[in-house]
C-alpha cells in the first residue's frame, strides 16, 4: 500500500503556506482577509438559500480558503518546470488566455484540479502568465532582457530534486510533501533587492511595468493572492471604510441574482522600496509597484453558447461608454446592468437555455416525489419539473480575459486598449500553439471539464433511480 501523501493534501498544505507568507510580506493582505470573512459571515447569516447551495455543493466548508494566486515568468523553461512543480500537487494547466491585445505583453494558463471531488478539498489555482519578449520593440533591450533572465535559477535544487523523485517513484510521502511545501514556496518569496541596475530597469518600465516586474527580480514573487467573497459589492464599499485603497471598479458582470462566472476587485498595488545593483556593485535605492490584495467572487460557468452571450453583452456595454469603465465607474454599472437585462436571472432558465453547467443532484425527498410520476414518463425535463432532480450551480473555477486584463492595468498604471478579444481566431491558435510548445503540454478544454462534471452527476443520480 502506498505511503505517498495525496496531492490534495499537498495542494492545500501548499496553499495554507503561501497565505501565511503573503500576509507576513503584505500586512494588508490580512486587513483584506479579515474584510472578506466579516462579509461572508454576514452574507451567510441572512441568506438561507445560499448557504443551503453552498452545502449541497460542497463549498460551504471551503469558502474561507484562498481561491487563486497569480504569478509571471520570464522564459519557456521557467513555464515548463513550473508545469512539473504545480503536477506534484495536482495542479494542471487549464485554459489559454492571450492579454497582449488588450496591452499585456504575456499570454497564461490557470494550474488547478481539475475534478469535482480535489476541487471540494483544495480549489487553490494558480494564474501563471509567461513574458512575451518578441512584443519588446526594442531589439538592444529585448536581447539584454533575455540575456538577464537566462541567468537566473527561480527553483531551489531542492525542490527540484523534489520534483524529479515524484515523477520516478509516483508520488512523495509525508516528509518529503513537507520539504517540496517548503521548497515551493520559497520560489514565490519576495525580493528587496534586484539583480539589475536601476537605470536598466527605468528602461525596462518605461517599455512596460509588467516587464520590469519579470525582469528586474530573482524570481516570480507572488503579486496576489485571492480570497472568496459572496457579495464582492459589500467588500468593495468595505474597504475604504477600512482605510484599504480599492480599485475603480468591480470587474466582470453586473449584480446578479444568480451569479455567473467571475467578478473581481483588488486594492490598488503598493510602493515597496527595492535596492538595484549596479555593475560597479553598489546599490542605488528605488522602488517597485506589483503587489496587490485582489477579491473574487464566482458564480455559475457558463456554456459556450452562454459565453458567447456574456462575451456580446459586455462588448455591448463597453461599446456605449465615453472613456474607459474607470473614469466613470457609475455610468459603466448603468451601461451594464442594462446590457445584461438580456441574459436569464434564474438557475432554470440558464439550465434550460442550456446556457450554464449544473450538478444534478437528488432532492431530500426524491423517492415520494418519484411515486407521482409515470414509469413511462422519467426523462431528465420531467425529472426536474417534479421536483425529483435539484439543480445546483457547478461553480466557475477559472478567469476572463478583459477582467485579468483590467486587474493588471489598474495596478500597474497603463491605459486600457479595451480590445482584449479583438483579436482573429487565427492569431489566437498561433499564440497558443507557441504557448504550449513553452509549456511541454498541452492546454486542458475548460468547457470539456464543466461538461463532463454535469454529464457524471447526471449519470449518478439516474443510477440511483434506476
Amino acid at each position: 500500500m502506498s505511503n505517498f501523501l495525496h496531492p490534495n493534501e499537498i495542494r492545500h498544505k501548499f496553499s495554507l503556506a503561501m497565505s501565511q507568507m503573503y500576509q507576513k510580506e503584505v500586512p494588508l493582505y490580512k486587513d483584506l482577509m479579515d474584510l472578506v470573512a466579516d462579509v461572508n459571515e454576514q452574507t451567510l447569516s441572512s441568506d438561507v438559500n445560499l448557504k443551503s447551495q453552498l452545502a449541497h455543493t460542497g463549498e460551504l466548508e471551503r469558502i474561507d480558503l484562498e481561491r487563486h494566486g497569480a504569478i509571471r515568468l520570464g522564459l519557456p523553461s521557467e513555464l515548463a518546470t513550473m508545469r512539473r512543480l504545480f503536477a506534484v500537487m495536482g495542479m494542471l494547466p487549464v485554459g489559454y488566455y492571450d492579454l497582449a491585445p488588450a496591452g499585456v505583453p504575456v499570454h497564461s494558463t490557470a494550474f488547478r484540479a481539475t475534478d469535482s471531488k480535489a476541487l471540494q478539498h483544495s480549489p487553490f489555482r494558480v494564474f501563471c502568465s509567461l513574458l512575451r519578449l518578441e512584443l519588446i520593440a526594442d531589439k538592444e533591450l529585448r536581447d539584454h532582457a533575455e540575456a538577464t533572465l537566462k541567468k537566473r535559477q527561480i527553483f531551489s535544487e531542492k525542490v527540484l530534486a523534489l520534483i524529479d523523485k515524484c515523477e520516478r517513484e509516483g508520488g512523495l510521502d509525508a516528509d518529503d510533501a513537507h520539504e517540496f511545501v517548503q521548497e515551493a514556496t520559497k520560489t514565490f518569496q519576495w525580493h528587496a533587492t534586484s539583480p539589475i541596475a536601476k537605470n536598466f530597469y527605468d528602461k525596462l518600465h518605461q517599455e512596460h511595468r509588467l516587464i520590469a516586474d519579470v525582469v528586474g527580480f530573482y524570481g516570480p514573487h507572488i503579486n496576489h493572492l485571492t480570497p472568496r467573497t459572496l457579495d464582492i459589492d459589500a467588500v468593495q464599499a468595505g474597504m475604504s471604510a477600512r482605510n484599504i485603497p480599492p480599485k475603480a471598479i468591480i470587474e466582470g458582470p453586473p449584480r446578479r441574482q444568480c451569479p455567473i462566472l467571475l467578478r473581481q476587485t483588488s486594492f490598488k498595488a503598493l510602493q515597496e522600496p527595492i535596492a538595484f545593483q549596479n555593475a560597479d556593485g553598489t546599490l542605488e535605492s528605488g522602488h517597485h509597484t506589483a503587489r496587490f490584495g485582489e477579491i473574487e467572487q464566482r458564480g455559475v460557468a457558463l456554456t459556450p453558447k452562454g459565453r458567447a452571450l456574456y462575451d456580446a453583452l459586455l462588448a455591448k456595454a463597453r461599446q456605449n461608454l465615453d472613456g474607459t469603465p474607470e473614469s466613470n465607474p457609475e455610468h459603466y454599472y448603468q451601461a451594464l446592468s442594462e446590457s445584461f437585462k438580456d441574459f436569464a436571472d434564474d438557475y432554470r432558465t440558464l439550465h434550460d437555455e442550456g446556457l450554464a453547467y449544473f450538478y444534478y443532484q437528488l432532492a431530500d425527498d426524491y423517492q415520494d416525489k418519484l411515486q407521482n410520476i409515470a414509469r413511462a414518463n422519467k426523462d431528465v425535463p420531467t425529472l426536474i419539473q417534479a421536483g425529483v432532480l435539484r439543480l445546483e450551480p457547478i461553480v466557475y473555477e477559472d478567469f476572463l480575459p478583459v477582467s485579468a486584463a483590467g486587474i493588471f492595468q489598474s495596478n500597474l498604471g497603463d491605459k486600457s486598449t479595451d480590445d482584449a478579444d479583438d483579436k482573429t481566431a487565427e492569431q489566437a491558435l498561433g499564440s497558443q500553439a507557441e504557448f504550449e510548445a513553452a509549456l511541454g503540454a498541452k492546454v486542458h478544454d475548460e468547457f470539456a471539464l464543466y461538461q463532463a462534471m454535469m454529464d457524471e452527476s447526471l449519470q449518478s443520480c439516474l443510477a440511483a433511480l434506476a
